[in-house]
């Protein structure tokens, strides 16, 4: 199932906790695996806390802090964003999230996030892949 998101902002995280869920349930498998992938280079999927927003844009200046923007990075030539790819590769395109009982398995304040570096986009466009049990 292939889900869009519209980005609002050049770095942001984007909860996208429901609308994978959903999928989940439309899918109607009760155990397995539920895979998450963004098709972009310069956006990444994460789990973590998502009852205080605060995480995301603490998450995003710790990156920005580690991974400057415009440091001398080579690929800046091509199309000045070398600080996104980078950022990306290290938080990763997907997550993988157990299904139990027809839902995620996720803890109580955990959340599936998509990590907007390089917009803002009117498309991101996220693949949800549910692999049930055998």
């Amino acid at each position: 199932m292939m889900l869009r998101f519209r980005t609002t902002a050049h770095k942001q995280c984007v909860e996208i906790t429901d609308d994978v869920r959903a999928v989940v349930r439309d899918a109607g498998v009760r155990h397995g695996l539920c895979h998450v992938s963004v098709l972009h280079a310069t956006a990444a999927i994460v789990v973590n806390e998502n009852d205080d927003p605060n995480i995301g844009v603490d998450l995003l200046a710790a990156l920005d802090r580690a991974i400057p923007d415009h440091a001398g990075w080579l690929h800046d030539r091509v199309d000045n964003n070398a600080q996104a790819h980078i950022k990306a590769a290290i938080l990763g395109p997907s997550e993988t999230i157990p299904v139990r009982d027809g839902d995620l398995l996720l803890g109580t304040w955990q959340g599936i996030m998509l990590v907007e570096l390089d917009g803002p986009r009117a498309e991101r466009r996220v693949v949800v892949t549910i692999v049930p049990a055998t």
